[in-house]
């Protein structure tokens, strides 16, 4: 069971903004923020799990610091968009432990890529061995974000 926006309380609200912000903040320390007892906190965030709001938990790493400090956003148009060209596409996206992000997209193109390289070395190795060799993509157009202006944790809520 999902839950909506309308079934969240304050409560759940600032614990989520906690965890987005601080995702290793022990139970006890989440408990004293929110004023509740440990129990009561657990029972809380293990609802947030159940009905899927809390995906999961994970570490932001530094990319630079991984030797992929540039980020592209790449357009991919297909030769079609049927179910069976997309359906193959997204499988060969999935695939990829390149790419960090993929997104079905509504207008000029059809899917938006974001990936981490350390260098356009390392994007054409990408381009050729990867992207050129996915299947039905008819048009592939790049784009190398200079910085990182903002970089939320997550969404608001």
């Amino acid at each position: 069971m999902e839950a909506t926006t309308a079934s969240l309380d304050r409560l759940d609200r600032q614990l989520l903004r906690w965890l987005q912000a601080e995702g290793r903040l022990s139970n006890t320390e989440l408990a004293q923020r929110a004023g509740l007892s440990q129990s009561a906190c657990l029972r809380r965030v293990q609802r947030l799990e159940e009905q899927r709001v809390i995906e999961g938990y994970g570490a932001r790493l530094n990319a630079k610091a991984l030797g992929k400090g540039d980020t592209v956003f790449i357009e991919i148009t297909l030769a079609s968009q049927s179910e069976a060209v997309l359906d193959a596409f997204e499988r060969a996206v999935a695939a990829s432990p390149d790419i960090l992000e993929c997104h079905l997209m509504a207008g000029d193109y059809d899917y938006l890529l974001r990936v981490a390289v350390a260098d356009t070395a390392d994007y054409e190795r990408l381009h050729r061995k990867q992207l050129a060799a996915f299947p039905h993509v008819a048009r592939i157009r790049s784009h190398f974000a200079l910085r990182q202006v903002s970089r939320r944790a997550g969404v608001d809520v």
